[in-house]
């Protein structure tokens, strides 16, 4: 399963926030294939997948991306965000398992971190949660840690910090780089939850896609890895940001914060550079300007 040699996709969705419209184009029947899941139903899982990875016994890999990802949805639906976050990952590492997976990468998140002792965020730093997605992540992790150790899978958990760009969540639970973006396309006041000057690590997409194709086809590496940016940008300066790329102003409109966000957030991103021999090639101007862009065709497109 070296870079060169990848020879066959299977993208596993059950669609519940994403579209297939995203990854419509690269489905061709041959190489790239398309089966609608549920990460959380086992017989499922086994029954479907079973055919596939029998061929490709002891010769793939897996990204395991499924979540229930928003701090608010998590909140609002635990059951759900259970069922999927760690019931889920045990699933999937299951069948890894069974199948003799050569490699096995977990989104894992910077929300296990909880609020930072210190900044940038190391590898190191206590795991010390402040919400349930955290805790979800969390035991995610521990569970993929201990497939490694007992099982000896060959596993990595990518720390995700706050990933943007086109193709983003729409809806209630959207992120805040989407929220910002829509809301000031449509001549509509922002949100922003607090005072603004909370701060986050937003790292582009692309550079988290490269990050993920390196961890599980260019290293053998178990452990945990940050993915971030390693910049620490504020709220307001997002927002800031975007306008300026737009070329306009709307004030913004003040709402309470929201229960279980952290005050502050960077990765230390020097384990990434080491181990995956990566770094981040898109700063923040560029991504959001490629993200606006993105957004602005979508808009105009369903004008």
């Amino acid at each position: 399963m070296d870079r060169g040699e990848v020879s066959r996709v299977l993208v596993i969705d059950n669609l519940y926030s994403g579209k297939l419209e995203n990854v419509s184009r690269f489905i061709d029947g041959s190489k790239t294939l398309f089966a609608k899941i549920d990460v959380s139903n086992y017989r499922e899982l086994c029954e479907d997948l079973s055919p596939y990875l029998r061929e490709f016994r002891g010769d793939f890999g897996v990204v395991h991306l499924a979540a229930i990802v928003n701090i608010v949805e998590v909140y609002e639906n635990p059951v759900l965000a259970l069922r999927v976050n760690v019931g889920g990952t045990l699933n999937v590492l299951e069948l890894a398992r069974k199948f003799d997976a050569k490699r096995f990468v977990f989104a894992s998140s910077v929300a296990i971190y909880g609020e930072p002792r210190y900044l940038p965020i190391d590898e190191s730093h206590p795991t010390e949660p402040i919400n349930l997605y955290g805790e979800t992540k969390l035991m995610g992790e521990r569970l993929v840690n201990l497939y490694a150790r007992d099982y000896g899978l060959s596993t990595v958990s990518l720390r995700f910090f706050n990933v943007y760009g086109p193709r983003m969540r729409e809806g209630a639970y959207a992120s805040v780089v989407h929220k910002f973006i829509t809301s000031l396309l449509m001549r509509k006041n922002p949100v922003i939850y607090g005072d603004g000057h909370q701060t986050r690590d937003f790292v582009f997409v692309y550079d988290v896609a490269e990050a993920t194709v390196k961890a599980l086809l260019e290293s053998r590496y178990v452990g945990a890895i940050n993915i971030g940016s390693g910049v620490e940008v504020s709220i307001l300066d997002l927002l800031k940001t975007i306008e300026r790329i737009l070329g306009y102003e709307i004030p913004p409109r003040f709402e309470p914060p929201r229960k279980g966000d952290v005050r502050r957030s960077c990765a230390n991103i020097a384990k990434a550079k080491k181990v995956l021999r990566w770094s981040p090639k898109h700063g923040l101007e560029e991504g959001l300007r490629i993200t606006i862009e993105y957004y602005k065709k979508r808009l105009s497109a369903t004008a």
